[in-house]
């Protein structure tokens, strides 16, 4: 289903994007390195957070790491990553595979500053073989609220 919800959302609202489905799985960012034959940098990470009462998604590079300052700054606290079933039941993506496409529930969707190091970034696009190629600013552009400096870099 999850595939399916991303494969309508993108072929709707972004229909120049094609899928890549690698056929082995993307399901870590190294995995999805490896596969797309990319750093793992370029990977766009999905997160999905719930932040006192309320449930986020946060899309940031592969190697960025969560800053709980920044995010208290950011969302107003700390953030807390979702359990698998609980980030099935509000994406409608499988954990692996969780992407800001074709959600199941409208969620906020925030795009970290650290995919603008980048000219192309890969993110999920909702099944764990499957992702879309973009530019940052075109993924902000079709699924962020805003642009935010949640996470640090390695």
């Amino acid at each position: 289903m999850s595939f399916e919800s991303a494969r309508t959302w993108l072929a709707e609202h972004a229909p120049d994007l094609a899928i890549i489905d690698q056929g082995a799985s993307t399901a870590t960012v190294a995995e999805a390195a490896e596969a797309l034959g990319v750093e793992p940098a370029r990977i766009a990470k999905t997160l999905a957070l719930r932040v006192g009462e309320t449930v986020l998604l946060v899309v940031a590079r592969g190697d960025a790491r969560l800053d709980n300052a920044r995010c208290k700054a950011e969302f107003g606290g700390r953030p807390r990553m979702l359990d698998p079933e609980e980030a099935l039941a509000l994406t409608g993506h499988a954990v692996g595979g969780v992407c800001p496409f074709g959600l199941a529930n409208p969620l906020p969707v925030y795009c970290d500053v650290s995919l603008r190091a980048f000219g192309t970034v890969f993110p999920a696009a909702g099944s764990r073989t499957s992702s879309v190629e973009l530019s940052p600013d075109r993924l902000a552009a079709l699924v962020s609220m805003r642009w935010v400096d949640a996470c640090k870099l390695p």
